[in-house]
């Protein structure tokens, strides 16, 4: 043990001496050999150092090597986050490709009243009344001729059938003023041949007074005629016919309804679709049969159905003439809608299955089809935008919000209790979080709390894939072996 501090002395000399041999052979320009190393490490681990190449350095604490090249890094990481005033995090850059494959479409953002709206489900329907005219057969007797076909479209007026008689009553009336005619014509001409004779006595007054007495009577007596002919059906210009050809009426045609005051909104011409012919060519009739149906499609109505929770508010819309919108349903294309629609009427009672209140709102319908028929081109053929039996969502306004940011659906992406708009920041699209106050399938409203404001360029579609996208660059490449056990 007494040797220790002599062995541990003689090991220092030792060091001290090989280091020195080590210096003089850097100064010297000497490359030392391989027997040198290990004194070398251990001459440096005595006079407190570390070996450059011991692997010691991987062992410092992350950060404190190369500090210089770390705060290279660091001012080419805070010059990139300032480029272009985004933060790379939310913000994307669309290639034109994509934006034509999501339908990207860029809109301003302005303040606008916001209606806030009750969905009704409706029903087209005809106006009773007003929609459908039946032509019936004025007088009893045969079909002969046939004008319009079932679905064409006539105007007022015009004629649709022809109808020879075989009533015997109305041969019988018309013999009877025919007669009734003459026989006043004959008393008219003998009051003037005994006025024309001569002097007064030498035909009695009294004879010529008598004459006019049966004149008067004849006149009575044909005047009751005509009426009779005319409650038979036939109309004042056919009886004047009878009477000024002085022959009988043998055929009469049934022409289309004339013409009236088209109603408030609809078409200033009236157009009348033959739906329904019941009759066929040469067929029998009496007075009365229905001949064929016309519609007058020129203004319909929607029913709407409303529940008992919602009939306050129908009945307050109606009261303040609030505007009504309908969506017309359908399946793979884009809805219709149908603006500035007024309630008609709401009903009186509620109906006893359903529960529900029925009201009514004034549709007016426009034609999208005008086709002439094959042959001599006569017959016309119409089509209307809106036909009874069609399904539409009725949108009743109940309260307005004044100077709101109202965006379509499209144009706010929801992410759990996140939602988000992309404003438009040059090429790229920065994403912004916003409060929602109100979101239905077609508009939403915006907080107008700064995170917007008037005339803000932003993405009025696909907002929600746009946030997909965000997503997926943020959160990396997918790992291939997710899904899988091993």
């Amino acid at each position: 043990m007494a040797a220790s501090p002599i062995l541990t002395f003689l090991a220092r000399l030792l060091s001290l001496v090989a280091l020195g041999l080590l210096t003089v052979a850097v100064i010297v320009g000497a490359t030392p050999g391989p027997g040198f190393q290990p004194l070398r490490d251990r001459a440096i681990r005595m006079l407190g150092g570390i070996p450059a190449d011991s692997g010691a350095a991987e062992a410092l604490p992350q950060g404190e090597g190369h500090a210089h090249g770390d705060d290279h890094h660091d001012d080419h990481d805070h010059d990139h986050d300032d480029h272009g005033g985004h933060d790379e995090e939310n913000s994307l850059r669309l290639s034109d490709q994509a934006r034509r494959s999501i339908g990207l479409r860029e809109g301003d953002v302005a303040l606008s009243t916001f209606d806030l709206t009750i969905g009704v489900p409706g029903i087209v329907v005809e106006r009773r009344g007003r929609s459908k005219l039946t032509i019936i057969a004025p007088i009893t007797g045969s079909v002969t001729q046939i004008f319009a076909t079932e679905g064409e479209a006539v105007t007022p007026d015009q004629p649709l059938f022809e109808i020879r008689l075989t009533h015997e009553e109305l041969v019988q009336a018309q013999a009877n003023l025919l007669k009734t005619t003459e026989e006043v014509d004959v008393v008219r001409r003998e009051i003037g041949r005994l006025e024309g004779i001569g002097p007064e006595g030498i035909v009695a007054v009294k004879t010529i007074l008598e004459r006019k007495y049966e004149l008067q009577k004849l006149e009575a007596v044909r005047t009751a005629e005509r009426q009779a002919l005319l409650l038979h059906g036939l109309s004042e210009s056919q009886v004047d016919e009878i009477l000024l050809k002085r022959t009988l009426l043998g055929k009469i045609v049934v022409r289309a309804p004339a013409a009236t005051t088209p109603p408030a909104g609809s078409n200033a011409e009236i157009t009348l679709v033959l739906q329904d012919l019941a009759v066929e060519r040469g067929q029998h009739v009496t007075a009365g049969d229905t001949l064929a149906i016309l519609t007058d499609h020129a203004s319909l109505l929607v029913e709407g159905e409303a529940f008992e929770q919602d009939i306050p508010q129908i009945t307050r819309a109606a009261a303040d003439d609030r505007k009504v919108v309908a969506i017309l349903e359908s399946k793979g294309g884009p809805e219709q809608k149908v603006e500035g629609l007024e309630i008609d009427y709401v009903a009186n009672r509620i109906d006893p299955e359903s529960r529900a209140l029925h009201f009514y709102v004034r549709l007016p319908n426009e034609i999208v089809r005008d086709k002439r028929g094959d042959g001599d081109g006569s017959a016309r053929f119409v089509e209307w935008r809106y036909r009874p039996g069609q399904r539409m969502q009725l949108r009743v306004p109940v309260e307005s919000w004044a100077d709101s940011i109202v965006l379509p659906s499209g144009a706010v992406a929801q992410d759990g209790v996140e939602n988000y708009v992309f404003r438009v920041n040059g090429d790229h699209l920065d994403r912004q979080a916003v409060h929602v106050e109100h979101r239905d399938p077609q508009a939403v409203v915006i907080a107008n709390d700064g995170a917007l404001f008037p005339g803000d360029t932003i993405a009025m579609t696909a907002a929600q894939q746009l946030q997909l996208a965000l997503k997926n660059k943020s959160g990396g490449a997918i790992d291939p072996h997710a899904g899988h056990n091993h």
